[in-house]
């Protein structure tokens, strides 16, 4: 892995990580194009697909505790938080975004391991149609970088 504090971008090796992946199935389709770019990525990044754990829930909402729920079994070295929360007309947007957010950072800290946020929060459809694919590719690279990060200072 080459050093980024040296402004290099670190050669990501997966081939030896496993990884848990939650996808909330409110906004299916986007979810649905998030998980399949994730997945192409990671399987792109050397990660085994034995080794990759998909779990669906819900909604956004959810996503923590599905998190939570798979840090605590031990198996993971990775994580990835999949959804799609689209604006509405009313204060539900805020409280969901907000909520799924701190849950998944709070999962995150509490439990030690990296967890790749790419629960999308847009505006409107096209805002989420245009972010899906490399959202989920990004997630993918977050997730795989984070995980050799930690093992690089075990």
């Amino acid at each position: 892995m080459l050093d980024a504090d040296k402004g290099q971008t670190p050669t990501l090796d997966g081939s030896r990580l496993r990884v848990g992946i939650v996808q909330a199935r409110f906004n299916e389709g986007i979810t649905n194009a998030l998980h399949t770019a994730c997945l192409a990525e990671l399987t792109a990044l050397g990660v085994r697909p034995e080794n990759i754990t998909h779990l669906t829930v819900p909604g956004a909402l959810e996503v923590p505790s599905a998190l939570q729920w798979l840090a605590r079994r031990g198996d993971v070295d990775a994580l990835v938080a999949l959804g799609c929360i689209i604006r509405g007309e009313t204060y539900h947007f805020e409280l969901v975004a907000n909520e799924s957010g701190a849950g998944v950072t709070r999962v995150a800290l509490d439990s030690g391991i990296p967890i790749a946020n790419a629960i999308l929060t847009t505006e409107d459809m096209p805002q989420a149609l245009a972010r899906q694919v490399d959202k989920g590719c990004d997630a993918a690279r977050v997730a795989v970088e984070m995980a050799l990060l930690k093992a690089s200072l075990a």
